[in-house]
């Protein structure tokens, strides 16, 4: 008989208050995290606090940006969705531009978080630690898996971001979870694909953790940041296959649109991991 988990979770901390919240907090826990594992890391090399203080906020910066850019370009909806009757099924970003600042209600994504770090770790690199590039990436690999993997139970407390249905033991029934096309909430038992990249996000940490930790890797310039790529994207390529579409667009195609961006990721990694296998270690 089909276990279904009734997961009826509000993000709400104080009842009527939609901030602060459950996923405002699991938001910044996250980050939090990755600056004390950061912190450690810099501990370890003697690299000055005051070149933390400056990555810190570089980093928190640009996750914020460019996660919710990424959100509001790559999956939108740009436009207010109407039905027949004249009903606003879901606001759209460039209709409501202010709706782009409500980082507390949820939407973002970390294809756009990726690329606003790598823009601002390279000004981070060339201005601050006068450093190669791939000297801070390999140290913030570990610090994004694990903020991620609890962006993604933010997700999860939003009731957002959810699988397709599914009879699986493990089903969600998303009681809170706004179906716009029914225009009313949707407890269709579901795969819990927040749970899922939630789980995938903390086993990357904990294996790039090993890396730096036990296997000095962090010698080999490139080897845990490849590695953080592949496995990070390659993850969310097959979780991909659980979700349900997020653009109107994923309906048509086969591979839907956070897989064709986490394909450049993946790729990118295998590169950068076979050149960091051949070059010989650097401090």
């Amino acid at each position: 008989m089909l276990q279904i988990i009734q997961w009826d979770v509000t993000p709400e901390i104080v009842e009527g208050w939609k901030t602060p919240n459950l996923y405002g907090l699991l938001f910044v826990s996250g980050l939090i995290l990755g600056y004390f594992v950061i912190k450690r890391m810099f501990k370890k090399e003697a690299i000055s606090n005051e070149n933390l203080d400056q990555l810190v906020m570089y980093m928190i910066i640009a996750t914020i940006v460019g996660a919710r850019l990424g959100h509001v370009f790559f999956y939108g909806p740009y436009f207010d969705e109407i039905n027949a009757e004249g009903v606003v099924l879901d606001r759209g970003y460039f209709s409501h531009p202010l709706d782009i600042f409500k980082v507390w209600e949820g939407g973002l994504a970390s294809h756009g978080g990726a690329i606003a770090i790598l823009i601002a770790l390279y000004f981070y690199a060339k201005k601050v630690v006068k450093k190669p590039m791939m000297w801070i990436l390999d140290r913030i690999a570990a610090p994004i898996a694990i903020a991620g993997c609890f962006i993604r139970l933010g997700n999860l407390v939003n009731s957002e971001i959810v699988g397709d249905p599914t009879d699986v033991p493990w089903a969600f029934s998303f009681i809170n979870y706004w179906n716009s096309e029914m225009n009313s909430f949707d407890p269709t038992p579901r795969h819990p694909a927040q749970l899922y990249e939630s789980i995938a996000y903390i086993s990357i940490f904990a294996i790039l953790m090993f890396m730096y930790w036990k296997r000095n890797a962090w010698k080999k310039q490139g080897a845990i940041f490849g590695t953080f790529l592949i496995l990070l994207f390659g993850a969310r390529f097959f979780i991909e296959f659980f979700k349900l579409g997020q653009t109107a667009r994923d309906e048509v195609y086969f591979i839907n649109t956070g897989q064709m961006l986490s394909i450049p990721f993946v790729i990118a990694g295998v590169y950068i991991l076979y050149q960091a296998i051949r070059k010989k270690e650097t401090a």
